[in-house]
């Protein structure tokens, strides 16, 4: 399971855990912006294997710049490719790991394109012949963040790329509820 940040894989891991679905982490986030949210949101994920005996496998790169230089002057189609770097990095892992399928934390948040997210989940599990799980977690959303906060874990205010950053703090200024 590509694991976009401890509080959004709480819950997936619970409904895991209720199925005695055996479960490996993946962490590679390379839209994360600035680097100490990026590192912030990494050390969460370790405390949550920690915690929770959660094997996970972490590519620990920042590639920030490489994500800036394959969105900029294409900012409105961002997510879609975010969606599907990470996406087929946990593909290609959860095969060369020898794993019967992948899935991905980001299904559990309103705030993402759960369509997009699905259709590509889908597009890669016949590109890579490996079964993509696109369950609907977002019901859970509200009681995976009760769990994170439960559990003392760092909470991020957005999704984790700039232009996100930048509309929350623009909504915030705006007086409208800021998405996360």
């Amino acid at each position: 399971m590509h694991i976009c940040c401890a509080n959004c894989a709480l819950y997936p891991l619970s409904v895991f855990d209720d199925r005695a679905v055996s479960v490996t982490g993946f962490w590679w986030n390379p839209n994360i912006h600035p680097f100490l949210e990026y590192r912030s949101r990494l050390a969460a994920v370790k405390q949550l294997a920690a915690l929770r005996r959660l094997s996970v496998e972490y590519d620990d790169t920042y590639g920030l710049v490489e994500f800036l230089r394959h969105v900029a002057g294409r900012e409105e189609d961002r997510c879609s490719y975010c969606y599907r770097i990470r996406l087929e990095a946990t593909a290609l892992r959860a095969r060369e790991l020898g794993l019967d399928g992948f899935t991905t934390s980001l299904l559990v948040s309103p705030y993402q394109k759960f369509d997009t997210i699905q259709e590509m989940g889908r597009a890669l599990q016949e590109r890579h012949d490996i079964a993509f799980l696109d369950e609907d977690f977002r019901p859970g959303y509200r009681k995976g963040m009760q769990m994170s906060r439960e559990l003392g874990l760092y909470r991020q205010k957005y999704c984790g790329c700039v232009y996100s950053e930048m509309q929350r703090y623009e909504e915030s200024l705006q007086g409208q509820e800021p998405r996360g």
